[in-house]
């Protein structure tokens, strides 16, 4: 490692306080997005991303306003024709409640026995600071050589309802070689992650309707069909005995897994006991002849994400319901069309809804799936920058979960994305007492003024 890389360290070694402080100064702002109450927290949180921006001698520093919350955006092009990276980041975070559930208030960051305990601490005003961190530290040491962009945005937690529209629209200000997007996480505190696929996501709202209000279930139970046992069929036969789905042509798209995949995937296994133990069942359950990593990040699935229907209070009402109601979702992989998917869906209840109940199918929500390559020099350089500073090669990942941004950026933009993160799967993020490892998050720091280094050269 040269001097001046050992000095660059050392800088964010001796500043580690001055950068926790920082970040507890962006946790108190409780910027939740999906609540109108908090619209003024979300303009203050971008307000503070600007002075940080500000700070790094950043220019071209913006605001822009959108149909919702802001996109903050930045740059710094001082290293002429050094590759040039645009961070992506949120500033919105999920709401708090339920409060009581708090070891200590949500928007009051307390530290205790290495953890930083927030709302936002790892989802991800955590892993947007590592960046800035890093950033502050090569810019005070003047060794700063790739150009950055950033853009934050304030609507992640909400679906980021307004993104596509302001790439689109601002597609020239974002030209750019590689995107570096740290929102994703780590399984284990001893080795670094870095995600390469994402799934997509189809959501709907499956309404049944059947007689024209609630009935005694005694004068025409046998006589009139219940919208809720027919929801019932109708979701049983959505997956076949060795668990895979029904729904026509759904898997004509679905790209088969190399072999050489599959045999990366199983070294990087997690294994069924840690699966078994972070889901806290039994056993395992899902598509016979993939291994659990496989089906969680490399085939598609259908699952049922609430039901409503009759009476559901306490006690008993011997009722026949008018209406049965399903929230369904689909994990998508690469190749697969949301829009094709939802065609599939509405063929099979066409072909299987009995005519005793009228349907109606609504789309809440839908994007692509993404797929990098391994080989971009970005990534090598990222998963060397992980390694010297964890000792261990990153884990490669395909994650199970969605972050729209990342295909969007492929479609609108037309670049790739270098995913990581230094939250851990047990952070409760979304959840009460979210925290963040600061040893990690340290390391994290460490990492990303390598990257930023190599990226440089």
């Amino acid at each position: 490692m040269t001097s001046s890389l050992e000095q660059a360290l050392q800088y964010a070694h001796d500043n580690q306080s001055l950068f926790l402080d920082q970040l507890k100064d962006f946790l108190r702002i409780p910027s939740v997005s999906t609540d109108p109450a908090h619209h003024p927290d979300m303009e203050k949180a971008a307000r503070y991303l600007v002075s940080r921006l500000e700070g790094l001698a950043f220019t071209h520093i913006q605001i822009f306003p959108t149909a919702g919350h802001p996109v903050v955006y930045g740059e710094r092009l001082a290293a002429g024709s050094a590759p040039t990276l645009l961070v992506y980041g949120h500033y919105d975070v999920q709401p708090a409640e339920p409060l009581e559930l708090w070891q200590t208030p949500a928007f009051d960051p307390q530290v205790r026995d290495g953890l930083l305990y927030a709302r936002g601490a790892s989802d991800m005003k955590g892993q947007v600071m590592a960046v800035l961190s890093a950033l502050e530290t090569l810019i005070h040491l003047d060794q700063l050589k790739v150009n950055i962009k950033v853009l934050f945005e304030g609507e992640e937690e909400i679906g980021s309802p307004n993104l596509d529209a302001f790439m689109r629209e601002h597609k020239a200000l974002l030209a750019c070689d590689n995107a570096l997007n740290p929102d994703a996480g780590m399984v284990y505190p001893d080795r670094p992650v870095i995600v390469y696929a994402l799934r997509g996501l189809a959501y709907f709202e499956l309404r049944l309707h059947g007689p024209s209000h609630d009935l005694h279930s005694g004068l025409f139970g046998g006589l009139v069909h219940n919208p809720a046992q027919v929801l019932c069929e109708l979701i049983a036969g959505m997956h076949d005995a060795q668990g895979r789905i029904t729904l026509p042509g759904f898997y004509d798209r679905v790209r088969p897994l190399p072999a050489e995949e599959r045999a990366q995937l199983a070294r990087d296994a997690m294994g069924e006991a840690f699966h078994l133990k972070q889901a806290g069942v039994s056993q395992l359950w899902g598509e016979q002849g993939y291994s659990p990593e496989e089906r969680l990040g490399a085939r598609p699935t259908l699952e049922v994400n609430g039901l409503l229907s009759g009476f559901t209070g306490h006690g008993s009402k011997t009722v026949l319901p008018a209406e049965a109601m399903a929230k369904i979702s689909m994990r998508l992989v690469p190749d697969q069309d949301p829009a094709e998917v939802e065609q599939q869906l509405r063929r099979y209840l066409e072909s299987h809804a009995p005519a005793s109940v009228r349907w109606e199918l609504e789309e809440m929500s839908s994007g692509p799936a993404s797929i990098t390559d391994l080989n971009l020099p970005a990534t090598r350089a990222l998963a060397a920058a992980l390694e010297t500073v964890w000792g261990k090669a990153p884990q490669l990942k395909r994650e199970g979960g969605s972050i729209p941004v990342v295909a969007s950026m492929q479609t609108i933009l037309g670049v790739e994305s270098v995913i990581t993160g230094f939250g851990l799967s047990d952070d409760n993020i979304h959840a009460p007492n979210e925290h963040l490892n600061l040893a990690n998050w340290s390391r994290g720091i460490d990492a990303l003024v390598l990257f930023f280094t190599a990226l440089g050269k």
